[in-house]
């Protein structure tokens, strides 16, 4: 249940209210989307009475030196600047050691008592977090992919409610055969995780209309945001954190109605939007926080299952959690820098 749930469900409709905010990205998509209609620019009348060529000058002289210019000065950002790449590289790894240290103090005070993590439950775990970095490539270069071939200007200009129903089928779909596929039977396991991962690629493509800079800040912020996280699962006593399932289950419901609330509320309800598209966003950045708490604590406890034998290893179904973890922060990132980057304009 917790799976279906975590789909980014309303991805199209949050990316045009982001756009909206935008005014120059979402006047570029509604010039290719929209169909336009060329007038021929209206004649020059010319007047009767014409300016000499140094009246013209010295009013012009006269107009550029006592016009007022108002200048903003915009905040100085690393990663937005042109910097070299040791700065950037240092500035996301102060980004990422602070979240570290900050989360680490409040909530891992107790860490684990065996001396350590065993050198199985760390193997499994490695290769859990290789398999999700694997999938997030793939999603990542098939975005983009998809994209450059103009998929995302079709499936923007598209039914929301078609485009739901289809992203849901494909993407749960493929995500419940590859979890009941056995982990001996490599090729279809492969091939269905695959599948899922170019689901979630094509619906997620329209991201690529946002700047490059908010998405390289977003990203940088989910990295250090869920690095910090499950490494201080990894490292917390033993089963802590499991019992967030059942608190996380209902917040994730939550979230999910409030995404779904835009496309069935009255345009008129201003203040009750608001209201969901707050829960939205940054309920959703503390649930999937927490989610991605418990996926770490509940992969070494697998670990530990599949040591005894009583499951199989399976670290690509491990990997299917922290996956929509990551696209759901991460979408919500992006979401939110676009939001402050309009309120600037």
């Amino acid at each position: 249940m917790s799976f279906i749930l975590r789909q980014p469900l309303p991805l199209s409709s949050a990316i045009n209210t982001a756009l909206k905010s935008t005014p120059k990205q979402s006047s570029r998509l509604s010039q290719i989307v929209s169909r336009s209609f060329h007038q021929a620019p209206p004649k020059q009348q010319l007047s009767p009475f014409k300016r000499s060529t140094a009246v013209t000058s010295s009013h012009n002289v006269f107009s550029n030196t006592f016009r007022r210019s108002y200048q903003t000065h915009q905040s100085y950002n690393p990663v937005a600047q042109g910097g070299n790449l040791t700065q950037r590289l240092l500035y996301g790894a102060g980004i990422f050691g602070a979240t570290l240290v900050g989360i680490n103090f409040i909530f891992n005070r107790e860490t684990r008592e065996d001396g350590g993590m065993p050198p199985f439950e760390r193997r499994y775990l490695n290769d859990t977090f290789l398999h999700t970095g694997l999938g997030i490539g793939i999603i990542g270069v098939a975005s983009r992919a998809l994209h450059m071939n103009g998929w995302s200007y079709r499936l923007m200009s598209a039914n929301p409610w078609l485009v739901l129903g289809v992203g849901l089928v494909g993407s749960i779909g493929c995500m419940i055969g590859c979890r009941a596929t056995p982990p001996e039977n490599y090729i279809a396991k492969y091939g269905l995780w695959t599948a899922f991962n170019l689901t979630q690629a094509a619906l997620l493509s329209p991201l690529f209309f946002f700047s490059p800079v908010i998405l390289a800040r977003a990203g940088l912020y989910t990295v250090g945001m869920m690095g910090s996280i499950a490494f201080v699962g990894a490292t917390a006593k033993t089963d802590k954190y499991l019992y967030l399932g059942g608190p996380l289950l209902a917040g994730v419901t939550i979230v999910a109605l409030s995404g779904l609330a835009p496309m069935v509320l009255p345009a008129t309800a201003v203040r009750t939007m608001m209201w969901t598209e707050n829960i939205w966003l940054y309920g959703g950045l503390a649930v999937f926080g927490g989610f991605t708490l418990y996926d770490t604590q509940k992969v070494l406890q697998h670990a530990r299952l599949a040591e005894r034998g009583l499951m199989k290893k399976d670290p690509v179904n491990e990997s299917i959690r922290l996956e929509l973890d990551f696209i759901n922060i991460f979408t919500r990132m992006v979401q939110i820098l676009a939001m402050q980057q309009g309120r600037r304009k």
